[in-house]
């Protein structure tokens, strides 16, 4: 069987905050997710787990790295785009940073 090892996730890259003209909500991240192009093939990431893991400078149980969880909550325009809330509010140093997307929990 060997192979090549499974990746349970999808990677995504981490756009900016929900915002109007002059208001923006730090609530709500705005994910691009690989190879998607239209608001139709949004429909299947809608409800999945998002992780933004980052690297701290004090060690924890381990570890250096962190991660903050969250989900897709709806598509955002018609280009692919989804927002999503995650348990703490994005810190500004993740924008433009990627995001793993893992592909559960299942819809089907």
């Amino acid at each position: 069987m060997g192979g090549e090892p499974v990746r349970l996730y999808v990677k995504g890259q981490v756009l900016g905050y929900k915002r109007s003209k002059a208001n923006q909500h730090n609530h709500t991240a705005l994910i691009k997710v690989d190879g998607v192009v239209s608001k139709g093939e949004t429909e299947f990431y809608l409800g999945k787990r998002i992780a933004y893991i980052y690297k701290a400078s004090t060690e924890k149980k381990g570890s250096f790295l962190r991660v903050i969880w969250g989900k897709f909550t709806r598509a955002h325009g018609n280009a692919g785009v989804l927002r999503a809330k995650f348990r703490k509010n994005l810190p500004p140093k993740s924008l433009g940073g990627s995001v793993r997307v893992m592909l559960y929990p299942s819809r089907v």
